[in-house]
């Protein structure tokens, strides 16, 4: 796989992910690796009683789908994760919904001699279209050329 470096974006540019369909046992998993086992997400009978008439998928799940949806599309050189703001969480996720993300370049500037700062504004759609999440993400990425130093004697470079 070929990744992106911080010199290979620019603003505007976007992608949109693979989708995934949401199974009952991602959200019992999820459950199970967090600990949140509130009915809204795990009681068909407390969930149907609810303004959701069914189980949703925990909000934290559908962020850590679009984290790691966008994670490869695109594949790019991340140094670090620095925040994320304006995070919305606009519409529940139900079993049998398939999502995808969609990422675009928001913001970039340059930070240090070995990366850049990126800001992704990331948006997690579901099968109609709506979004069901969005907000920004904003990474370090690597520089292409950050390894490479010029010899004084030479002028050749060296990684």
């Amino acid at each position: 796989m070929k990744y992106l470096h911080f010199e290979d974006v620019e603003v505007g540019d976007h992608w949109t992910s693979p989708s995934r369909t949401i199974l009952e046992s991602d959200i019992l998993g999820f459950a199970g690796l967090t600990g949140d086992f509130d009915p809204l997400h795990v009681d068909h009978v407390y969930a149907r009683e609810s303004p959701f008439g069914r189980p949703i998928a925990h909000g934290l799940f559908g962020l850590s789908l679009v984290a790691g949806l966008a994670s490869q599309c695109p594949a790019i050189r991340t140094l670090a994760f620095v925040s994320i703001t304006e995070w919305q969480f606009r519409n529940p996720m139900y079993v049998g919904d398939t999502v995808h993300a969609v990422t675009r370049v928001e913001e970039k500037r340059p930070h240090g001699r070995k990366s850049g700062m990126v800001t992704w504004r990331r948006e997690l759609v579901n099968q109609e279209g709506a979004i069901v999440q969005m907000g920004n993400f904003t990474t370090l990425v690597a520089l292409a050329r950050a390894g490479e130093r010029k010899s004084k004697a030479t002028g050749a470079k060296s990684a």
